[in-house]
């Protein structure tokens, strides 16, 4: 009961707010209000082979499965979004989502063979500037859903470009900075491995990883985002 009174008087001075209207949280409520939640734009794809995501790398790269839970948009929710987690420090927006879709893997089954995770990296600069690789709780908390570990370190960037989520899809498409390294090309040897990122536009980065990793041998390659731009 005390502790219970004390966790109240916190929230009378230090209210949660939801991230995107920014009006208080009531209780049972996390990271988005239920109306804000309502108005998420849910891509809703049932096949995990058969969808724009997945569509987004044919004839690019093999890809076993792909999938997203929402659409970005140039204007809206899901940008406000990955902005508070890419910029804001808002790292809770990545676990949020992390246990959204975990809970309804571990459910369906959807991507039951993968053998790990591995987060698309940062390059050490950058994320020493940001404190954070904005993808790794989301990565992480799928891990845990799956029972699959989560994967650093092995695939590497090799550059610290600037951020490809505002940039036009020309620059995308011509950016060299999404080159990346494979420290180790046996360390995923016979493995399917799923590669979690927080936004596909043309898919140039996820492209640039799958390549990188596909030199190892009989390798397999998934991807899932939080968001996809239609």
């Amino acid at each position: 009961m005390l502790l219970k009174s004390l966790k109240d008087l916190f929230y009378i001075f230090y209210p949660k707010l939801c991230a995107n209207c920014e009006n208080q949280l009531v209780a049972n409520e996390n990271i988005l209000c239920t109306f804000c939640r309502h108005d998420l734009p849910l891509t809703n794809f049932a096949n995990y082979t058969d969808n724009k995501v997945a569509k987004t790398f044919y004839g690019r790269v093999s890809i076993e499965k792909a999938y997203a839970l929402l659409f970005f948009r140039k204007e809206g929710i899901t940008k406000k979004l990955i902005h508070e987690l890419k910029y804001k420090d808002n790292e809770d927006i990545g676990v949020f989502f992390g246990n959204w879709l975990g809970e309804v893997f571990a459910e369906n089954n959807g991507f039951k063979e993968i053998d790990c995770i591995i987060p698309v990296p940062l390059h050490s600069k950058r994320k020493k500037e940001r404190g954070y690789n904005q993808v790794y709780k989301f990565g992480l908390k799928i891990s845990e859903h799956l029972q699959k570990p989560l994967i650093e370190h092995i695939l590497l960037r090799k550059f610290a470009g600037k951020t490809q989520t505002f940039k036009s899809r020309f620059e995308r498409f011509n950016d060299l900075d999404t080159k990346f390294f494979l420290k180790n090309t046996s360390y995923f040897e016979n493995k399917h491995v799923l590669l979690v990122d927080d936004v596909i536009t043309t898919g140039a980065t996820i492209e640039a990883c799958a390549k990188e990793l596909q030199k190892t041998k009989n390798i397999k390659v998934s991807v899932l985002s939080i968001a996809f731009t239609e």
